[in-house]
Formats: C-alpha cells, sequence, structure tokens
C-alpha cells in the first residue's frame, strides 16, 4: 500500500497535467486522405489546438462554450469529428450559418459572389452536369445527396442553417464533404491545426527514412492558412 502511495504521488501530477494537456489544449493529429491537398498532404502529422470552439468533455460531444468563445470562420481549416463516422476529419470552412452557397461548374458562389480560393485543386476534367430535385434545401439538409456525384461539380443554391457550417476539401475532386452529407453543426468541431511537426511519404519504405521524411514540410505553420 505504502509503494502503491509513493508511485501515485511521484507519477500522478505528471500524469495529471499529460491528461489536460491531450484532452483541453493540444493533441495530435494524422493526414489519412488526399483530401486537403496540397495545404495538407497524406502522412502529415499536426499539432491541432482544441479549444478554439469551446472545450470538450473527454469521450462525449458536450462542449462548454464561454459567452467570449469565437465561432468558426469561413476560410479556416478545422477539425470536427464525422457525424456519421467514428473518426476525425480535416476540411476547410467554407460558409457559416445565414451564408448562401452555391457552386457552379466547380465555381464556389458565397452570398452571390464568385469566391477566391488560391488554395484549391482540381484533378478531373469532367465537370458533371447540375443535379435539379424539388426541396433541394430539405433533401441537403437531411444528407440525401450522400451517393450522388452530380452534387461535386453544380451544386446549391442552399442557405447554412443556424448553429452549422459548410466544409468543403481542398482537393475538390477529391473531397467527401458538406455537398454530400449536408451542413456541419459546430457541435462536432474539435480544433483547429497549429503546425505540422513531421511528415513523411507512405508510398516509400521506411529503411530510406532521409527520403521518406519531407524536410521541407516540418514547422509549417496552419493556423493562418
Amino acid at each position: 500500500m505504502q509503494r502503491f502511495k509513493k508511485i501515485l504521488k511521484d507519477w500522478g501530477p505528471p500524469i495529471l497535467i499529460v491528461l489536460v494537456i491531450r484532452f483541453f489544449i493540444i493533441e495530435p493529429y494524422r493526414i489519412p486522405s488526399p483530401s486537403m491537398e496540397d495545404t495538407l498532404l497524406v502522412g502529415d502529422f499536426l499539432f491541432a489546438t482544441k479549444f478554439d470552439y469551446g472545450v470538450k468533455l473527454p469521450f462525449v460531444l458536450t462542449c462548454i462554450t464561454p459567452w467570449w468563445q469565437p465561432k468558426p470562420q469561413r476560410g479556416q481549416i478545422v477539425i470536427f469529428r464525422s457525424p456519421f463516422e467514428r473518426r476525425n476529419i480535416v476540411k476547410r470552412c467554407i460558409a457559416v450559418e445565414g451564408d448562401t452557397i452555391e457552386i457552379r461548374d466547380k465555381k464556389v458562389y458565397l452570398n452571390g459572389k464568385l469566391l477566391d480560393e488560391p488554395y484549391v485543386k482540381f484533378n478531373d476534367p469532367i465537370v458533371y452536369p447540375p443535379f435539379r430535385i424539388p426541396n433541394y434545401q430539405e433533401h441537403w439538409e437531411h444528407g440525401d445527396f450522400k451517393r450522388y456525384i452530380g452534387v461535386r461539380d453544380n451544386f446549391g443554391p442552399v442557405v447554412v442553417p443556424k448553429g452549422c457550417i459548410f466544409v468543403m476539401g481542398d482537393n475538390r475532386d477529391n473531397s467527401y464533404d458538406s455537398r454530400f452529407w449536408g451542413p456541419l453543426p459546430v457541435r462536432y468541431l474539435l480544433g483547429r491545426p497549429l503546425i505540422i511537426w513531421l511528415s513523411w511519404r507512405p508510398d516509400l519504405p521506411a529503411y530510406i527514412f532521409w527520403k521518406k521524411i519531407r524536410w521541407h514540410r516540418i514547422g509549417r505553420i496552419l493556423r493562418w492558412r
């Protein structure tokens, strides 16, 4: 018993500090898919802040949001818990509640104005024709476009509902995002990427690590991208 108390005394405080940092301040993430290329690449390892949109309680989606807490802004890269999968996802916030968003031939219009998006990447020359359906807004909010590739290049117009944002990947032709599964409730937001602390090429074998590591990406700040 005395030995247990000594171990608890010696290791309890540092373990508690690590858990507090891990759950409430900063957390590592790995980019598993190409949906945010070329801003984020497969094999990028990030440190992300977790307090940007409120303090999330561990293991649940309950969020403590003080009155001064900033809301997600257009153009921010955000990390969120997928509403339909048990995994975390990184996308870019394109529109916030009350915004009208429309996509015409791969070009995004926000509140009627063409959006300047220097970060966007396209790799498919095909442009799918508009997909028309009655009660378009209602079907979109219910996630009824999950299997309709046609909304990739021509979408909307829709109005982002209250308490939600519209997210898209920078790699527009290879991103499964709000165009398909609907608006993202802000309660699913986890934080924002801060810095790339490691980046490697998953297509190369580990024994040539000096080539596998993307040295030029290490230390890249993502907060303002």
